[in-house]
């Protein structure tokens, strides 16, 4: 059983910068691949990025590759995401998910509650 609890949301103007972090408890937090998704109002979950469980192989979205940086510390069981340019279209309510590396929902069986990230124009 893994529990995760993101931090680190708030209101940004386009152009900033923000960085996301999720503490996993439970001892196999470093078994699992860890990812970030959103979602914003009146549409679906959509994958943001993925890092495997020792941190050398991480995936993005084509919409934030190169903007979004992925990253953990097996020994804090933290996974965090770096968010740089920021753009309105980042707007979202941001999970973070703990499973089999992927890019699909349906992989990852342990979910957090969600942090808010707007981006202002």
């Amino acid at each position: 059983q893994v529990q995760l609890v993101e931090s680190g949301g708030g209101l940004v103007q386009a152009g900033g910068s923000l960085r996301l972090s999720c503490a996993a408890s439970g001892r196999t937090f470093s078994s699992y691949a860890m990812a970030w998704f959103r979602q914003a109002p009146g549409k679906e979950r959509e994958f943001v990025a993925t890092i495997n469980w020792s941190g050398g192989t991480t995936y993005y979205a084509d919409s934030v590759k190169g903007r979004f940086t992925i990253s953990r510390d097996n020994a804090k069981n933290t996974v965090n995401l770096q968010m740089n340019s920021l753009k309105p279209e980042d707007t979202a309510t941001y999970y973070c998910a703990a499973g089999a590396f992927g890019t699909y929902s349906p992989n990852y069986h342990y979910w957090g509650q969600g942090t808010q990230v707007t981006v202002s124009s």
